[in-house]
């Protein structure tokens, strides 16, 4: 993807903070090896609900090299913005005090904001739903940054020192491919030379869970919590429940080269559509997610063909399963029968709004080390997904272009290509 000016967009930092390990080494261990990180919900009992698993990541914000202020400061998911931001930084290279801070911005993706900030704050104001006009004095003293989700992009600046453009991205379980591609954008039309960009959210709060019970959305599959997330399987029941972030450090090309950066992936396309049709539902025909990825290939110049993975959004429901199937079909014809594809949300879990940066980091580290993480508990296939969802075991593949793809209520479709700077034709 190049601007007007010829300027291409790539990753030369990552930072992940996941269920099953925090920071990119641990995640990526973790994909290889097929594990989960799915279980029992432990944030508080969760006996009263339909779904009581979750993917929750082990996070001491302390140890993390957060400062008291900061973590009473911040809700849970900010917390993961900046940690995942200063290692995205770290593996970067970069000098950002030597940066033009006008320059350099942040966008930070998040579906739900600081939900399990807002649930803790109102569950001490009421006195756990006990008074009916809550006491506001018994808040904590920045609950205003609780309420507005921009605060996260404004924390992440500050621990960047970022003066750029700096914006939160919410179109929900989109908005962490979102997030990336709009700084993609940036870069690309010269708004911005550096851009510090990814997506958090921490939802595993009781009224989430509550939510998505109502609408039967989570798998009930609460005796087996380590295999309860079946993406693509005939046997999986609904999704599980995630959190976490992944940031990244985007730049023009030619600047990472002149300094010598590790230069990660070029963010070759980008394109995101809205199906106009319901608010939780999907056309089965998966026509708007396949316009997406029509669209973010023709921005990377490539062909159907010239895609080696895809990384798919394969949440676990027979709906999305279905829709997105279609949609390989109908976007990559018989290439989508040749192409390995698989669901990381089998072993994470699905985070919301960070799913889609977190998924980025997947597919990222997977054209790293030529090899694509597999979906876990995979036993069972619909016959209705009937594609190459790599089951059980990962395997090792050239993957010089990957295609990422989300799925988000509201009706958003989104598609991103990552492809090896140095191995396609511009």
């Amino acid at each position: 993807m190049s601007g007007p000016d010829g300027r291409r967009v790539v990753i030369t930092g990552i930072g992940v903070t996941a269920p099953g390990g925090v920071g990119a080494k641990n995640f990526w261990s973790l994909l290889a090896d097929g594990g989960t990180a799915t279980r029992r919900i432990s944030f508080f009992d969760p006996s009263p609900f339909r779904s009581q698993v979750a993917a929750e990541v082990d996070f001491d914000a302390e140890l993390l090299g957060l400062g008291a202020q900061e973590i009473r400061r911040m809700d849970r998911a900010a917390q993961f913005a900046v940690v995942t931001a200063r290692e995205a930084v770290a593996d970067s290279g970069l000098e950002f005090d030597a940066l033009a801070p006008h320059r350099t911005g942040v966008t930070i993706g998040s579906a739900v904001g600081a939900t399990m900030g807002l649930d803790e704050e109102y569950r001490t104001v009421s006195d756990s739903g006990r008074l009916e006009l809550v006491d506001h004095e018994y808040a904590v003293p920045h609950l205003y940054n609780y309420m507005v989700p921009s605060s996260f992009a404004a924390e992440v600046a500050w621990a960047v020192g970022a003066e750029g453009p700096t914006t939160v991205v919410s179109t929900g379980c989109t908005s962490g491919l979102d997030a990336v591609g709009y700084a993609a954008e940036l870069i690309r039309e010269g708004s911005a030379d550096v851009m510090v960009a990814g997506a958090a959210d921490a939802p595993i709060s009781p009224i989430t869970v509550a939510c998505f019970d109502a609408i039967k959305a989570t798998t009930s599959r609460n005796d087996d919590p380590e295999h309860a997330s079946r993406p693509f399987d005939g046997t999986r029941n609904g999704f599980v429940l995630g959190e976490g972030s992944a940031v990244f450090v985007l730049e023009e090309l030619d600047t990472a080269r002149r300094r010598g950066a590790h230069v990660y992936a070029e963010i070759a396309g980008y394109a995101t559509r809205s199906n106009a049709f319901h608010m939780t539902g999907l056309r089965p025909d998966g026509r708007e997610m396949a316009e997406a990825i029509r669209v973010a290939l023709d921005e990377a110049r490539l062909a159907p063909e010239a895609v080696d993975y895809i990384n798919a959004h394969g949440s676990g429901t027979k709906q999305n399963d279905r829709h997105e199937t279609a949609a390989f079909k109908r976007s990559l014809g018989e290439h989508a029968y040749a192409v390995p594809v698989s669901s990381i949300k089998s072993m994470v879990g699905h985070s919301l709004g960070a799913i889609g940066s977190i998924e980025i980091a997947a597919s990222v580290l997977a054209m790293e080390n030529n090899a694509v993480p597999p979906t876990a508990n995979l036993h069972t296939p619909d016959p209705e997904c009937d594609l190459d969802y790599v089951p059980l075991t990962a395997r090792d593949w050239r993957t010089d272009t990957v295609l990422s793809v989300g799925s988000g209520f509201g009706g958003f479709q989104s598609a991103m290509v990552l492809a090896h700077p140095d191995r396609r034709a511009v």
